[in-house]
């Protein structure tokens, strides 16, 4: 924060976090300086409380800075039974159950859930341009911890955090100075974000490419038969999974036996891994014969089998290293190759391939929730090249992979620096450690084509 100027005097807050103060801020609270109220959720009970005309706001509608429209809508009825009042446009909702700081304005009028407290702009003696930034860095520090860790806020909680009592035109000119600010950050972490999109998706391309064509393009190429698959090389056999090992589903245990007792592969431990880890954190107090049905050895690879949504099914994890005395959880399936007729290192390739998980898609029927049968993965057909040409693919796609994860790492570092660049900028300003009191937006650069 070199760049920018203090004020001429500071005082002690009496704040630890807050340290010092412009000499003319005083330490206040939430509910001396705005006023705010809080939603409800309608029966689900009565199904027409969410047909209506009323747009109706939960946490999952506050991505972006100006909410539009929500997901869900409410009836007339539903309102006047809740006694709910309208958030009228303009208002600013924080979200202090899930997702705890979150912050949007509502572009019009709208109800609210029981988890969103709107401020709104005819009881607040601060601007609420001001407390989108000032309400996250504040609030959060009330809030208590449950017995998960996790933060959690009420009402009270919130109307009794501290806030800083400013001067109202100097509030708005610290938020105009934000929203500048935070505006050239937050394209420049937008950048970053389709980079490490684009990288993970081209990485994809080639490892799809390689593990159902080949390295060679000039190779003769024959029909697969399979639809969606085209053509592939000569000399490459195929088949169907279930003619190539064995399926099974993974245990299913009371979740008192959790938490201690020998090694447990959980769902996380597949669906994030391209390659199972060689220690896990799970344990579960399994039995001798549950740890020789659902082993965990070399060459298995785990398939997540059921989510709340399609787009978590049919991640895959090979193992490399047995897990000795490991079981796997009952939401994975374990397909085990026999032979050698796959290189484990060329199924974790093959099996996380993006291409795999649309077939999945295409062919469950989705109910209450997404499942990935046994039947269905046992369909599933495998290209087969030779061991030595799975050899040659499997090092040509770790020489490439290491290239994409030097890129993406790249794009993380510098994402990471531009968010702790962000959050410290609106923190230092929100506090009075820098004045921003004559700053002015550029002038805007004027061109040929403008005179």
């Amino acid at each position: 924060m070199s760049s920018y100027t203090a004020y001429p005097e500071y005082r002690y807050s009496g704040v630890e976090w807050v340290d010092l103060i412009p000499c003319h801020w005083i330490v206040s609270r939430v509910k001396y300086l705005s006023t705010f109220q809080v939603g409800w959720t309608p029966s689900t009970k009565i199904g027409s409380n969410f047909i209506g005309n009323n747009f109706w706001a939960n946490i999952s509608d506050l991505t972006g800075k100006h909410i539009d429209e929500t997901a869900k809508n409410i009836s007339d009825d539903a309102a006047k039974q809740a006694s709910m009042e309208i958030t009228p446009h303009g208002s600013l909702l924080y979200s202090f159950k899930l997702s705890v700081g979150t912050v949007a304005f509502n572009s019009c009028d709208m109800y609210t859930n029981e988890a969103i407290a709107s401020f709104l702009a005819s009881d607040s003696k601060l601007p609420l341009s001001y407390l989108y930034y000032a309400l996250p860095s504040f609030v959060i520090q009330n809030a208590s911890t449950n017995i998960y860790g996790a933060r959690i806020l009420n009402q009270e909680l919130i109307a009794n955090a501290l806030l800083l009592s400013i001067p109202y035109e100097e509030a708005e000119k610290i938020a105009n100075f934000l929203d500048h600010e935070t505006a050239k950050i937050d394209t420049l972490i937008e950048k970053q974000q389709q980079l490490i999109k684009l990288l993970k998706e081209k990485r994809q391309a080639v490892i799809s490419h390689a593990v159902t064509k080949g390295l060679n393009p000039d190779a003769a190429m024959k029909d697969s038969g399979v639809e969606g698959l085209g053509e592939m090389p000569e000399g490459w056999a195929i088949s169907a999974i279930r003619h190539l090992g064995e399926c099974q589903n993974g245990i299913n245990i009371g979740a008192d036996s959790f938490g201690k007792g020998y090694p447990f592969v959980s769902y996380g431990d597949v669906y994030n891994n391209e390659v199972l880890p060689e220690t896990v954190d799970g344990l579960v107090e399994s039995t001798e014969m549950d740890r020789y049905k659902y082993s965990v050895e070399v060459g298995d690879v785990f398939f997540t089998r059921t989510s709340e949504t399609l787009e978590e099914i049919g991640f895959a994890s090979t193992c490399m290293s047995t897990v000795a005395e490991a079981t796997f959880a009952g939401f994975l399936i374990r397909f085990r190759p026999r032979g050698e007729m796959l290189d484990p290192r060329y199924s974790a390739y093959f099996f996380r391939n993006q291409k795999l998980r649309q077939f999945f898609g295409g062919q469950m029927n989705i109910v209450t929730r997404a499942s990935l049968s046994q039947d269905l993965l046992k369909t599933m057909t495998v290209p087969l090249p030779p061991l030595a040409t799975q050899y040659e693919i499997v090092n040509q796609l770790d020489i490439v992979s290491e290239k994409f994860n030097e890129l993406e790492m790249r794009a993380y570092e510098l994402k990471t620096i531009l968010v702790e660049r962000r959050t410290a900028l609106v923190s230092a300003a929100v506090t009075g450690k820098i004045d921003v009191r004559n700053w002015q937006p550029p002038t805007p650069q004027t061109t040929s084509k403008d005179v």
